[in-house]
């Protein structure tokens, strides 16, 4: 048998050496990754985060978009707001002194004569019945012709649509309250209240005449026919006060309508025309002869 031959301290001393570089570079390539994976992954250091920054969001984004286009539309509305408040003023100063409310009187003590009350109109219901604002200036110019205020009643309003006849329905509503039909008078192309006054005008050939809606429309209304040469005083009905929201919303809408009434009755625009009435007239000589 042959003996080992003992392992001398050098050598034991040499492959510990090895084996503790292996350890020790084995350790700093550890350390390396972590090292590594926290800087790829972020971690805290006293608090404070070492995650990479992100870029602007989506929401950052939109707000970007959107800065420009809130900037425009206040623009426009502070726009808008200027024309309104300008136009309406012109309503009101052209219609001052010339607007009584409807029970009231004119507030000098003397009431406003015409030889014909102009009723303008507005919504009917489908089963044939004026709707309650509509009624209410209904109500109004059948007091004026019944107190011996005016001699005749034009009803203007929209007719252009099959089925929906707001002169129709207003002339029934007022014989319903005793007007005779013979002083009845009807202008079908009355689609708004600038048309109203021009016809009146131009084609029943009106001078002078009671203006008969909502006491909130009146200026804008009043200002319209007086601009197109049309000598009118305003009867304004104010039960539409008891509709808080409705009278609210209308008050509102009427800033905006006074800027197209400035555009036509500047721009001088032609309604629907057509032929020459004779109706308003053949209405208050038929009241003229029969009224006692």
């Amino acid at each position: 048998m042959c003996a080992k031959a003992p392992r001398t301290g050098g050598a034991e001393k040499a492959l510990d050496g090895k084996a503790g570089g292996w350890l020790m570079a084995e350790e700093e390539s550890r350390l390396g990754a972590g090292q590594g994976t926290g800087a790829a992954l972020g971690r805290e250091d006293d608090g404070v985060s070492t995650a990479p920054v992100q870029g602007p969001d989506a929401v950052g984004h939109l707000r970007l978009l959107l800065r420009p286009l809130v900037r425009i539309c206040v623009a426009v509305m502070g726009v808008v707001a200027l024309l309104a408040a300008g136009a309406s003023i012109w309503a009101w100063t052209v219609s001052a002194g010339h607007i009584e409310i409807a029970g009231e009187g004119s507030g000098d003590g003397a009431a406003a004569r015409a030889p014909v009350a102009i009723v303008l109109g507005a919504a009917v219901h489908a089963d044939g019945q004026p709707s309650p604002w509509l009624a209410h200036r209904l109500d109004a110019a059948a007091e004026l012709y019944t107190s011996g205020r005016v001699e005749a009643i034009l009803v203007s309003g929209d007719n252009r649509r099959a089925g929906y006849d707001e002169p129709t329905v207003m002339r029934s509503y007022l014989l319903s309250r005793g007007i005779p039909e013979q002083a009845i008078a009807l202008d079908y192309a009355g689609f708004d209240t600038y048309d109203t006054c021009v016809r009146a005008r131009r084609i029943f050939g009106i001078e002078r005449a009671l203006l008969v809606t909502q006491d909130f429309h009146e200026p804008r209304a009043v200002a319209i026919c007086r601009s197109v040469g049309l000598d009118v005083d305003g009867v304004g009905d104010s039960r539409a006060h008891s509709d808080r929201i409705g009278w609210t919303v209308s008050w509102v809408r009427e800033r905006a309508a006074a800027i197209k009434a400035v555009v036509d009755v500047v721009s001088r625009r032609d309604p629907t025309l057509g032929r020459q009435e004779t109706s308003v007239k053949e209405a208050v000589a038929w009241t003229r002869e029969h009224r006692r």
